[in-house]
């Protein structure tokens, strides 16, 4: 005999979100192959700009695990878009200092995701967009800002976005 699950009672915005995530990562990744760099190490080399920072704070900020963070620093160092440097503050840490083809990848890789973001956003009434933003910019900042202790192992620990 088979029984029928329950009636969900409210919409399920775990797979809703999660889904929304994967078909996002795809549209960018497929955007990105004309630079020829993934958005992973777009997102490296955008927060490398932003000031001297180590591998270890760069892998934190990209949300990458160290061995991740070593291999796609090792592709930037080999396309020429980066470089590991000693910090000037603590000459025993190594900085990713990013070259001047680097800087030129940052800026046309952020016309790529800005036109995938606004495709994506096209695709909601006009009315709707600025709303949709709001919401989930007050999701991420507030009820799912940082992830819940749980016994069980979650796919993969997120950190906070700030």
């Amino acid at each position: 005999m088979t029984t029928s699950p329950p009636e969900r009672q409210i919409r399920d915005i775990s797979g809703l979100l999660d889904h929304a995530s994967h078909v996002l990562a795809t549209r960018m990744a497929a955007a990105f192959v004309e630079l020829g760099i993934t958005p992973r190490a777009y997102c490296v080399l955008f927060h490398a700009l932003e000031g001297e920072r180590t591998q270890i704070q760069l892998a934190e900020l990209a949300d990458l695990d160290k061995t991740t963070m070593v291999v796609t620093v090792d592709e930037l160092e080999k396309a020429g878009l980066a470089e590991r440097r000693p910090s000037v503050t603590d000459r025993r840490a190594r900085i990713i200092s990013v070259t001047g083809d680097g800087e030129r990848a940052v800026e046309r890789g952020t016309a790529i995701a800005d036109r995938v973001h606004r495709e994506v956003l096209e695709s909601l009434p006009e009315g709707e967009r600025t709303v949709f933003v709001s919401a989930l910019t007050r999701l991420v900042g507030g009820a799912l800002a940082e992830p819940v202790e749980s016994e069980r192992t979650v796919r993969r620990a997120r950190r906070a976005r700030s």
